[in-house]
């Protein structure tokens, strides 16, 4: 704690001592050293924070002194102490605009430092990153009855007339109303079968257990073997699921 409170002390002494040192000195030597003081302060505004803190205290704390000097010189009468008050309203008027200015410019430069140059900026790539999908193509395949499933038994088609039917997986599960027209994805998580007259697709997440009926959608690729995409028409734009489920006709089956 006395060392903290030594700390503390010494830096006020320096700054006592500074002003009464001024106010012995003739007061035209105490004005040039305050000018070279404030010349200091602006030269180590960019260059060292800790020098330009130094100079600006030195000319706050100098110019008691130096207007002490000054009223000394007049004659210490009412007068001098009127131009001694006066000069002490100019000078740190003078002093806080100059500590306004020193800071708007620090804090600028700050600022525009961190701005990017212009050539950076002008060969920077707008936009998100390119990302390349490449889709693998949907092996279709026709259902004459008892068909193989990829995760294990056997699914069964049954005609039902018209051009549609249904299909009747190992673990019991039914959806009828579909062509024989279908798919499996690579991994075997999906299902797909087309729905009759080509009005759309059947997708099956079998992961999940959720089935979406997409009216107007054909499936076009499987994305890394698994996530299907889809567009209107066979050379439409590809679409991911997740973006037809949000704008196109979702049934669950």
């Amino acid at each position: 704690m006395t060392v903290s409170f030594g700390n503390k002390l010494a830096p006020l002494l320096l700054l006592a001592g500074w002003m009464v040192l001024l106010a012995l000195l003739p007061w035209w030597l105490g004005l040039i050293l305050l000018l070279g003081t404030a010349a200091g302060a602006v030269w180590y505004a960019r260059r060292s924070a800790s020098l330009s803190d130094a100079c600006r205290l030195g000319l706050k704390w100098g110019l008691p002194g130096c207007l002490f000097a000054l009223q000394r010189a007049l004659g210490g009468d009412l007068l001098a102490w009127g131009a001694a008050l006066l000069g002490a309203l100019v000078g740190f008027s003078l002093v806080a605009l100059l500590e306004s200015l020193l800071f708007h410019r620090v804090r600028r430069q700050a600022k525009a430092g961190a701005t990017p140059e212009w050539r950076d900026m002008a060969m920077a790539p707008i936009g998100p990153a390119a990302h390349i999908i490449e889709l693998h193509v949907v092996a279709w395949d026709e259902a004459g009855g008892k068909f193989a499933d990829p995760r294990g038994g056997v699914v069964r088609y049954e005609s039902q007339g018209a051009g549609a039917g249904r299909y009747v997986f190992a673990d019991g599960s039914i959806v009828d109303r579909l062509s024989s027209r279908h798919a499996f994805s690579p991994a075997g998580r999906w299902f797909v079968a087309s729905l009759p007259e080509g009005r759309g697709d059947v997708l099956c997440d079998r992961h999940r257990g959720k089935w979406h009926r997409l009216r107007g959608w054909q499936l076009c690729g499987w994305e890394d073997g698994e996530q299907p995409w889809l567009a209107r028409q066979a050379d439409g734009v590809p679409v991911a699921l997740h973006e037809v489920l949000g704008q196109g006709d979702d049934t669950g089956v």
